[in-house]
């Protein structure tokens, strides 16, 4: 039986939560925490949709993740995204 090794979404890194949270909190998403509750925090920023962030700062996010949340979550291009990194 052979395993299959998890795809790997090349244009975007992992990222630790506490660096992906200040790239959300930096210009120009501007996301600022409004509420947290242990590891949950919820997020808002003007013209954004509002975003719980459930990760404990040293946790590693995968690429595959991390594309998930700047693009769908948040809205933005994949461009967009990739250059925020």
């Amino acid at each position: 039986m052979s395993r299959s090794r998890p795809r790997r979404d090349p244009q975007f890194p992992s990222l630790k939560a506490k660096r992906l949270l200040a790239t959300l909190q930096r210009r120009p998403l501007n996301y600022k925490v409004v509420r947290q509750s242990g590891s949950h925090r919820r997020l808002e920023a003007p013209e954004r949709p509002s975003f719980t962030f459930a990760f404990h700062d040293g946790a590693t996010i995968k690429p595959s993740l991390v594309r998930k949340i700047l693009t769908k979550d948040i809205g933005l291009a994949e461009d967009e995204a990739r250059e925020l990194l």
